[in-house]
This record gives C-alpha cells, structure tokens and sequence, in this order.
C-alpha cells in the first residue's frame, strides 16, 4: 500500500513537471532559447577509480542549429570513499559559432584539465563542490582557466536520495581566466531530478549563463549513468 501510494506521487509530480515543460519546450521553437541535451557517465573500477566520460550537445535553438560539441573524458580517484576525488581528464569541443545570419565559423578546441571534487551532507541537502583547473588549446591560442562549481540536490518523497526520489537540483558556476578579462562566464541552473536506481538519474531544467556582452538562456535535459 505504502509503495502503491509513493508511485501514485511520483507519478503525479512528474505529469505536473510535464505540464510545466511542454510549453516552455514550445516556446523554444520560436525563440532564441538553446537547449542542451547532456550525458555524464561513469565507471568505478579497482576499488578507489573511476572512469568519467560525457558528451553534450549544445544547440542555439530547440534543436538542429549546433552551437557546440562537448567530448570530455578523465580518470579519478577516490581519496576518502565517495566523498572526495580527484581527476586528471581531456576534453575535445567544437563550436560553431555565428559570424554573420546565416554563415558560421568552426572551432576546434583540445582541453586538458584537473579538478577536485568533495561532497557533504547538512540534513536533507546534498552539496558538492568542484574545483576544475583547464588548459585550453583553440587554434593557435592557448588559454588556461578556472571553475569552480557548488551544486545543491533535495529529496523531496524521500529523506535521502534513494531509488524512485524526485529531487530539486541547482548549482552555480563561475569561469575566471588567467589573463586579461578575468572574468569569462557564470552559470546559474535549476531543475527537477528523478533517480530511478542507484545507476540511473534524469534532470531536466533551465540555466542563465551570463557573459561578459549578455546572457544566454538554456534548457538542459540530462542524463546520469554509473555502472
């Protein structure tokens, strides 16, 4: 009866997000919105490493007008458990960007980069924190940059994010350069999870990047996967 009464609130949550998204995914045809659609997975393997992989494709628009490819890869290892990693990875990245209406300009970008992550729970809440250092090959450019990540997840039919948990999910992120312009970009994103086992997570949300000439607002639908 209990587990009856969970999955009719699941279901219910999740038909009212659908209500809430349809029409903004609308919207999107029609606008200057970009959507990302995004997968980050992840292997575990010899007790303390891990294998992380993503890809994210980035559109302009709902979708069909790329505005980047993001390839990224890396080893971590688990200095304390779960609770603190670090990572060496790479990243390939290609930009199409606008240089006029109707014609763009590709970008092809080699990325090397560390980072730090470490988690910790305060009750129901969730935090993790990511320090990411890139070096950034663009051409004949090179760049180096820092991030630094701090996300928040919420059970909301759980106290803990178990199997079947919708969850709030947001972070904030902010991209400082080395060099002249010191300030790149921060990212400002909210969404709603479901975690349906301990392998498989789904978000969907809305982030505002803001750029040194604007900002830029994006759908993202994202997909976790560990194994």
């Amino acid at each position: 009866m209990i587990k009856s009464k969970q999955q009719y609130l699941i279901m219910r949550k999740t038909i009212l997000l659908l209500l809430i998204i349809l029409p903004v995914l609308s919207f999107a045809q029609d606008s200057k919105l970009g959507n990302w659609i995004i997968y980050f997975g992840n292997k575990n393997f010899a007790e303390k490493f891990n294998w992380h992989h993503e890809v994210q494709y980035r559109n302009y628009n709902a979708a069909g007008d790329l505005e980047q490819l993001l390839l990224r890869t890396g080893i971590g290892y688990n200095l304390t458990e779960k609770n603190n990693n670090v990572l060496l990875g790479y990243g390939y990245i290609l930009s199409q960007n606008y240089i006029n209406a109707d014609d763009k300009a590709d970008i092809h970008e080699h990325r090397v980069y560390q980072q730090f992550i470490t988690k910790q729970k305060i009750g129901r809440v969730g935090l993790q924190h990511r320090y990411r250092f890139e070096q950034r090959w663009a051409s004949s450019n090179f760049k180096m940059r820092f991030r630094y990540f701090l996300s928040l997840n919420v059970p909301l039919n759980n106290t803990e994010l178990t199997d079947k948990t919708v969850y709030l999910s947001s972070y904030n992120e902010i991209f400082l350069n080395t060099k002249a312009n010191v300030f790149d970009r921060n990212r400002l994103y909210g969404g709603v999870g479901f975690k349906l086992n301990s392998k498989l997570k789904f978000e969907l949300g809305y982030m505002n990047q803001f750029l040194n000439n604007g900002n830029r607002d994006q759908i993202n639908m994202i997909v976790f996967f560990s194994f």
